[in-house]
């Protein structure tokens, strides 16, 4: 068990950037592993759009092949190369509107999350939009991973700029489809490996909740953004999430002296995840053309 929070978790105060703003509980340790199971009015903002998301999904075409990966990436993208680059591989959900709908519910519960921690709350409003935009892909695909959600892809070949020539396809016809069609075309088979490659990695870790609340913290509170205004106390976060980490893997797991390296190498493949992946592979197909930032803070602010 969890004797108590480490030293500088207990120690830490207050962002001093926004002045002397005093609160009962300021450890990212309490605000983390308190998130989750937090239940705010804000929440219910949040369920009106997630609807919305729903009812979507009522029209969402799905797929009845899957596809298959090599063992590594590296292998994948020289399948993909092509000495005449006539075609790329590209793959789509296979059952878009059960995969969408389960990544939606995710998101809802990823920014409630983001909106429960007080230390990112107390951040200059600035500082918030940054973490946000920069931290919801890899906080969903942790999430995922946490809630077990696996998907089926299924291949689909996209013309190269050559074959669009040959066939006398001009590339503005191409750049005017419909926001179903872009999601049709899908993304790279090396992006859905990487994803499919993270999820696996968690799983086979059998990383708790616990470790999953002290990796959103570390992936929330991300200090290499430039123009952040609390950057010296969002560091301060980070390490202290790293740090939170660490002790809680000594404590429970004794015997495993490797663990937290596996969790950091998981980390380190989450940072590898595209933002854009993610949203094309799991809410194109819902929200087409819509910026996904929009609903983001549409979401996230309740505007």
């Amino acid at each position: 068990m969890l004797s108590g929070p480490p030293p500088v978790m207990a120690t830490l105060e207050g962002c001093r950037c926004r002045g002397a703003s005093a609160r009962n509980n300021n450890s990212i340790l309490y605000s983390i592993l308190k998130s989750d199971s937090f239940v705010t009015p804000e929440a219910h903002q949040q369920h009106s759009h997630h609807h919305t998301l729903q009812h979507l999904h009522q029209k969402t075409p799905s797929s009845s092949s899957s596809s298959s990966a090599p063992a590594s990436l590296q292998e994948l993208r020289q399948q993909q190369a092509c000495s005449c680059g006539s075609t790329r591989r590209r793959g789509v959900l296979r059952a878009p509107q059960v995969t969408c709908k389960a990544a939606s519910a995710v998101l809802v519960k990823t920014l409630r999350f983001v909106k429960n921690v007080p230390c990112f709350r107390e951040l200059p409003e600035d500082d918030q939009l940054m973490l946000i935009r920069s931290g919801w892909a890899p906080l969903l695909v942790l999430g995922l991973a946490q809630d077990r959600v696996d998907f089926d892809t299924t291949e689909t070949v996209e013309p190269s700029m050559l074959q669009r020539i040959l066939t006398g396809v001009p590339e503005r016809q191409s750049e005017a489809v419909t926001g179903q069609s872009r999601a049709a075309v899908g993304v790279s088979v090396v992006d859905i490996e990487a994803i499919k490659a993270f999820l696996k990695k968690c799983w086979s870790v059998d990383i708790s909740t616990k470790e999953y609340a002290y990796l959103k913290g570390a992936v929330l509170f991300n200090p290499d953004l430039e123009g952040l205004r609390c950057l010296h106390y969002i560091q301060s976060l980070r390490r202290e999430a790293h740090q939170a980490l660490n002790e809680h893997v000594r404590l429970i797991h004794r015997d495993d002296t490797t663990r937290f390296a596996k969790l950091l190498i998981a980390l380190s493949m989450l940072r590898a995840i595209s933002p854009p992946v993610v949203a094309q592979l799991f809410f194109r197909p819902v929200i087409g053309t819509v910026n996904i930032e929009e609903v983001l803070m549409e979401m996230f602010y309740g505007k």
